[in-house]
């Protein structure tokens, strides 16, 4: 029961973590909804790009299987690694965001469930994929070490988790976008806290997996 609990809390870290950046993204997404990009499209490539970071972040489970778990925990070096690079290079940081503009002229159909399906179909869904998987880089690194030495049941919590969250993400956009104020202070100190918070839940993985005791 503690491994789920400690599965669920990895799960709620290593996502906030690895995701504040693409909550600035979906900021300016929704800040361009319109007749011809809607809300949908949205969410709809945020779980597709979402899908495709995590299959290639299996490997790491996989490995954990016939991998002794105190090896494994050598992977939170990856997020640690991740967190001190960007705090050495947070002056010269840049985002570049590929933008979605009025530019999508595909049409809707009248009945809902159709155009529903179009939707989900349309470049403007697999636009919203692209930029969630090219701005994903970072996090199939720290998933790797995050799947690693995972049971199928942490695994399943994790994973549940993270589906999760990218619905509160997209519903925490959302509500910020039509909040100038809490945007604002969220794009402007919200990445100088992720440097810290991935260097912890490198360590934490490291604790969690016995690493520490090689040292010995």
């Amino acid at each position: 029961m503690n491994r789920l609990v400690t599965a669920f809390t990895e799960g709620i870290i290593a996502f906030a973590a690895s995701n504040i950046d693409d909550l600035l993204i979906l900021l300016l997404f929704f800040s361009q909804v319109n007749v011809n990009f809607r809300r949908r499209h949205i969410v709809t490539g945020q779980y597709l790009g979402f899908v495709v970071i995590i299959i290639a972040s299996l490997p790491g489970f996989f490995g954990g299987l016939v991998v002794p778990q105190k090896f494994m925990g050598l992977l939170g070096l990856l997020p640690i690694a991740i967190g001190l690079l960007q705090l050495v290079n947070r002056g010269e940081e840049t985002t570049e965001v590929q933008t979605v503009t009025s530019t999508f002229q595909q049409p809707l159909h009248n009945n809902p469930i159709v155009s529903f399906l179009f939707s989900v179909l349309s470049p403007q869904t697999y636009k919203v994929a692209a930029v969630t998987v090219a701005n994903g880089g970072d996090n199939i690194s720290i998933y790797i070490s995050l799947f690693a030495g995972q049971n199928l049941a942490s695994l399943a919590i994790i994973l549940s988790v993270f589906f999760l969250m990218v619905m509160v993400w997209c519903a925490i956009a959302y509500l910020l976008v039509r909040q100038t104020k809490i945007a604002d202070v969220l794009s402007r100190y919200g990445k100088a806290v992720v440097p810290f918070v991935l260097i912890g839940l490198g360590l934490f993985i490291m604790y969690e997996r016995g690493t520490f005791s090689l040292i010995n």
